[in-house]
């Protein structure tokens, strides 16, 4: 599934490329060997959180990889005070706090550290600074990391071929599902980068909790998790946070437009 999703976001993102007529601009940007490296390692970190995230979902752990979509963005608020010296406000030392207890509740509910939740929150949260750093189109970066992934896919699946456990080709729902990987990868990363230009970033940063919020519903409700009241707490704490920590977000927004309104 890992190599079919690198793959077809690869040709899927080329065809864009080639609609757009933005091929050439995409050679150029990685011209230079210092944005061809940062690529390379962006390439390594999606590779890590799609892996990761697909062998949750197989082994009926998708309420943990919900965790850690929930506490990405607390990862960020991490990364942003150790990594780019950022200041924390009253309200994100609130939600910091929270989330740290809420781990560690997790961690006894789960009998062992929730390395899912923290492997996805971690490598999609490096990812995400690595592209706000790069500051470069989402398209044409997305191209080059999963170009540089294209190879180890295609030499997995034709050894998969050649042992007859290829899925693609063994029936049109099968082969369509697999194709559609591509899609589902690449539509929703490209509408979220161009969300960030047109909506204000309160409502950014609150819609990126529907989808672990579907996760935990889809993992607890339709598989059959197990939710015991350790971990339940546990969640409980990282919710708080993100109350908190979304309130945050809405209050500096609007000090932000206010400024804005102010200076014209």
């Amino acid at each position: 599934m890992l190599a079919h999703r690198g793959i077809w976001s690869l040709l899927l993102c080329v065809a864009l490329l080639a609609l757009r007529k933005q091929i050439k601009s995409a050679f150029q940007m990685v011209r230079a060997k210092r944005t061809l490296l940062i690529l390379f390692l962006a390439s390594g970190l999606l590779t890590v959180n799609w892996g990761v995230y697909i062998w949750s979902v197989t082994v009926d752990r998708v309420v943990e990889a919900a965790l850690g979509y929930y506490i990405t963005p607390l990862i960020n608020v991490a990364a942003g005070v150790f990594l780019l010296r950022e200041r924390l406000r009253p309200l994100q030392w609130t939600a910091v706090t929270l989330a740290f207890i809420g781990v560690a509740v997790l961690t006894v509910g789960f009998g062992s550290l929730p390395w899912i939740a923290l492997v996805l929150s971690i490598s999609w949260s490096s990812y995400s600074l690595i592209k706000k750093k790069l500051n470069l189109g989402a398209l044409e970066t997305l191209s080059v990391e999963t170009l540089f992934a294209f190879l180890p896919n295609l030499i997995y699946l034709l050894w998969l071929e050649s042992n007859r456990e290829a899925l693609f080709g063994e029936g049109v729902v099968s082969s369509l599902l697999l194709f559609g990987a591509g899609i589902a990868t690449v539509a929703p990363l490209l509408l979220f980068n161009g969300s960030t230009t047109r909506l204000p970033l309160s409502t950014v940063g609150l819609l990126q909790y529907i989808t672990p919020t579907m996760m935990f519903f889809i993992g607890v409700f339709l598989n059959g998790e197990d939710m015991a009241p350790t971990k339940l707490l546990g969640f409980a704490f990282i919710w708080a946070a993100l109350v908190f920590l979304s309130r945050d977000l809405i209050r500096s927004s609007r000090a932000i437009d206010d400024g804005v309104a102010k200076a014209l």
